[in-house]
């Protein structure tokens, strides 16, 4: 069987967009300080801005850190079992880790319809939380694909990204 390609760009794109909303986050948040403490003049804004960027990185991001064999596991007790149980172990605690990430990016589909019916927006910028939820869903789908993939590819096995993870 022929090894699966995924071009570099596609399977860097959920880091390059949460490195970007990470900075995006870091300057508006630098600029509000200094505008709040030294200018005496607050981005009104700003909190909605943190909001919609912090639950983007969030949920974004954890595709990628699923990706990278990055995500918080507790291993000591599956180490300790026979090398045959470890396997059985990793085939339960994979489909409990896909169940639980499909129950929540089924609820977070829930959540988003729930905003969109009842067309609630943010206060300042008036921007639908059924956008701002979306991260959820989104995030939840890409975390259960890069789980999928880093357990295909062997990330497991070797608690190492099998593949290509941007080294900073």
């Amino acid at each position: 069987m022929k090894p699966l390609k995924i071009p570099k760009a596609v399977l860097n794109l959920d880091y390059v967009i949460t490195g970007a909303m990470f900075v995006v986050l870091v300057v508006v948040t630098f600029f509000g300080v200094i505008f709040r403490y030294a200018l005496g003049d607050p981005f009104a804004w700003l909190e909605e801005v943190q909001l919609m960027l912090f639950v983007g990185i969030t949920y974004l991001g954890g595709g990628a850190a699923f990706r990278a064999g990055a995500h918080v596991a507790i291993e000591f007790v599956v180490e300790k079992l026979p090398r045959a149980a470890q396997k059985v172990a990793g085939i339960v605690i994979s489909a409990i880790v896909i169940g639980t990430l499909i129950y929540f990016m089924l609820r977070g589909i829930d959540v988003v319809q729930l905003m969109a019916q009842t067309s609630r927006s943010t206060n300042i910028l008036e921007v639908p939380y059924a956008l701002i939820y979306s991260a959820l869903p989104v995030g939840c789908a890409l975390m259960i694909i890069n789980y999928i993939l880093a357990t295909y590819f062997g990330v497991r096995e070797d608690h190492s990204a099998a593949l290509e993870v941007p080294q900073p």
